[in-house]
């Protein structure tokens, strides 16, 4: 049973509850390192390298996704030190990543709507990989197409419900973000979690 938006952004806070503090550093040292680094480099040849620089971080973003969904399992504090665990796996965690990407960006030449459409298809890919030590490319990304089989409008509308959000971190000047990613990514976790209890669940019975 999936649970209601209103219900997974109230469990994304309470499992943020008390742990604000460190959810924001993990934010703010990632945004950093993404923002800063390719930022710094000179314009000229910014297309070049720092477009293999942001394929040489794609591990940090999988972990960015994936510290969420552990500490909801644990209740552990968050640590800076969980955003480059996706390096020990890199081969696997980056090669999945990028093959997403360029998958999303084919549908995308097609039409944008196709293109969105399987970016929910994908969506659950990085928690797959996570769960599922096993899989890498295309067994990830089938995994999360049979999972979100079904629930696509409710990740999209999931989504929507943080609008109001993503409009106070522009006004904020992206301060906001600070607070935004966490408490995102945390709902996304919980909505990984029901979607993957019910796969499992017809995975049974189908046996």
């Amino acid at each position: 049973m999936i649970r209601s938006a209103s219900e997974m952004r109230a469990a994304a806070r309470a499992s943020l509850s008390g742990k604000w503090g460190g959810a924001v550093m993990v934010t703010l040292v990632y945004l950093a390192v993404m923002g800063v680094l390719p930022a710094g480099i000179d314009l000229k040849v910014y297309d070049g390298v720092g477009s293999i620089i942001q394929l040489l971080l794609m591990p940090l973003g999988w972990s960015m996704s994936v510290l969420f969904l552990d500490n909801l399992r644990s209740g552990d504090e968050y640590k800076v030190g969980q955003l480059f665990e996706g390096f020990r796996d890199y081969t696997r965690v980056a090669g999945t990543m990028i093959l997403t990407g360029i998958y999303t960006f084919l549908w995308t030449l097609l039409l944008i709507v196709p293109g969105i459409i399987k970016s929910f298809s994908y969506a659950m890919t990085a928690f797959v990989l996570r769960d599922n030590p096993e899989l890498k490319f295309n067994g990830a990304i089938e995994k999360s197409m049979k999972m979100m089989d079904g629930h696509k409008f409710d990740l999209f509308y999931l989504y929507l419900t943080f609008i109001g959000w993503g409009l106070l971190c522009i006004l904020t000047l992206g301060i906001g973000l600070l607070w935004f990613v966490p408490y995102m990514q945390s709902a996304l976790a919980h909505f990984y979690e029901d979607v993957k209890a019910e796969y499992e669940a017809a995975q049974a019975q189908g046996e």
